[in-house]
């Protein structure tokens, strides 16, 4: 048995991972990862990849940011949560809000000096990123669209990192990033008609508040018809190997979406549907390894 001040400990453990969303970091991490192997860098030995100091920290400094940029977020929706989230959020408060601060801080100022071994560039992206989020968190998430485009944006910047430093243009890798950055855009839209209720008691200016769910409905179905075209685009026009499999799978699943989301009207309804994202997306994450189920192996030395 745990003692009461053990228990405490890991109640505020607890709460500070549910704050920052370690499960999500986790999957950033090792989807950076398995990109930069089979994707960016294909034709490095894995060893080399994966024990390539500058990408550890590039990765690193990724996840430190992110994880302060969900703190902030959380700071600033405390009180919209509570409404939409009010089991998460009352675990989320086991941790106080100057300590979630504090944190805040510190993670910054991590990521920032990490970057600093990899190069002055590597700084000013970090920098850049940290006021993004900020910046997006603190004003441009209630002006509606923008929010979804800069968060969107935003969750797909530390690929671009990883990116930046193989210097690798192929346009494979432009279609997968489309691909992926209409999913996210298109999920970060469904968010808002799941928390219209605590938008609309914090003063929210969101497109279903503004114009309507059928007009949100209708931006979002055609994000996920845009979302088809680079799908179909890597099932005929590239070699991505057995993942091929992976988008053929989402192309009937987006169609299902669709047909779901005429239909969806209630909360839960758009539960499902941001549910059948995310599910998608973090299939995608694994799927990468069906490029080349062999290439790892083959690859170890």
């Amino acid at each position: 048995m745990l003692s009461k001040t053990n228990k405490q400990l890991f109640l505020k453990l607890l709460s500070l991972f549910s704050v920052v969303r370690g499960y999500n970091i986790l999957m950033v991490i090792l989807a950076q990862y398995l990109a930069s192997i089979y994707i960016l860098a294909p034709n490095l030995p894995v060893r080399e990849v994966v024990l390539d100091i500058d990408l550890f920290i590039i990765i690193l400094a990724s996840a430190l940011v992110i994880a302060s940029g969900y703190i902030i977020n959380n700071f600033y929706d405390s009180e919209k949560d509570l409404i939409n989230k009010p089991r998460k959020t009352m675990l989320d408060r086991l941790v106080s809000q100057r300590f979630k601060l504090t944190t805040y801080f510190i993670l910054n100022f991590l990521a920032a000096f990490a970057a600093s071994y990899v190069s002055f560039k590597a700084v000013l992206f970090f920098s850049a990123y940290i006021f993004g989020i900020w910046f997006y968190s603190h004003k441009l998430k209630r002006i509606p669209f923008v929010g979804n485009f800069i968060s969107a944006t935003l969750a797909i910047a530390p690929f671009f990192a990883v990116f930046v430093y193989y210097k690798n243009f192929e346009n494979v890798i432009f279609v997968h990033a489309m691909f992926l950055f209409l999913l996210i855009l298109a999920r970060e839209m469904i968010k808002d008609l799941e928390s219209m209720k605590g938008d609309i008691a914090q003063g929210y200016k969101t497109i279903p508040i503004l114009y309507g769910i059928r007009m949100s409905k209708f931006l979002i179905a055609t994000l996920i018809l845009l979302t088809l075209i680079p799908s179909l685009s890597l099932i005929t026009q590239f070699n991505i190997g057995y993942m091929n499999l992976y988008f053929i799978v989402c192309v009937v699943l987006l169609i299902l979406f669709l047909v779901l989301l005429l239909k969806a009207h209630l909360k839960k309804h758009f539960v499902w549907l941001h549910n059948i994202l995310k599910f998608i997306i973090i299939v995608g994450v694994f799927s990468i390894l069906l490029i080349n189920i062999d290439l790892v192996l083959n690859r170890i030395l």
